[in-house]
């Protein structure tokens, strides 16, 4: 097990952490930060752009001009794709962009991720990250006095530091049931409490359920 320091809000050294071989210890694997970040992108897009066919355009169904004497090609219809407000030919139709990506995949870059930040020294630890009030200014002159310029905070049950850092725009609480490959790749570094740190060692050492199906 890896050994951290562990700091408070005024940035001094409080105690020390052991951090699981099997959560912050794990191969990087890069191929699974792209596999797992996409499907993410994908299941967060709505899926609703849309074009109207020339059947659902409103207009009249009279010929634009008469079939013969015009010197010009016939036409039977001012909602065919080539008429300006006609109907668009194959364009986009609601659709659902998610899939599925297996959870061994998505553990394994989750730790991968927390590897990588801390093999490039991008993680800190944080031994409470109680605030006395609401207040972003306070929050900013924590996080200025912690060094973080760009920081993912993950922390347990706590208002006060999800409140005072909603208008910070280089910032961004969660909870460590939330905490996702994309987010921690997206920040410069990565803020942790101890409490976060159990939370998230139990949630990535869960043993696997398994089916009745493998134990035949």
């Amino acid at each position: 097990m890896a050994t951290m320091d562990v700091f408070n809000l005024k940035n001094e050294k409080v105690s020390q952490i052991e951090l699981a071989d099997e959560v912050f210890g794990v191969e990087v694997k890069p191929h699974l930060f792209q596999e797992v970040v996409r499907n993410q992108l994908a299941n967060r897009r709505s899926g609703t752009a849309k074009a109207k066919t020339r059947a659902e355009v409103k207009a009249t169904g009279a010929k634009p001009f008469r079939q013969k004497g015009t010197g010009r090609a016939r036409q039977g219809t001012t909602v065919a794709p080539h008429h300006v407000g006609g109907g668009v030919a194959h364009g986009p139709r609601p659709r659902d962009f998610s899939y599925t990506v297996p959870k061994k995949v998505r553990r394994a870059a989750m730790c991968g991720a927390l590897t990588y930040r801390l093999q490039n020294e991008q993680l800190k630890i944080i031994e409470d990250f109680e605030l006395a009030e609401i207040k972003t200014k306070t929050l900013k002159g924590v996080f200025d006095t912690l060094g973080l310029e760009k920081a993912l905070v993950v922390d347990v049950d706590n208002d006060n530091l999800r409140l005072s850092c909603r208008n910070l725009e280089n910032y961004q609480l969660l909870p460590p049931i939330g905490l996702n490959v994309y987010d921690v790749l997206r920040f410069d570094n990565l803020v942790l409490t101890r409490k976060a740190v159990e939370a998230l060692t139990e949630r990535l050492t869960r043993p696997r359920k398994t089916k009745a199906s493998d134990k035949e």
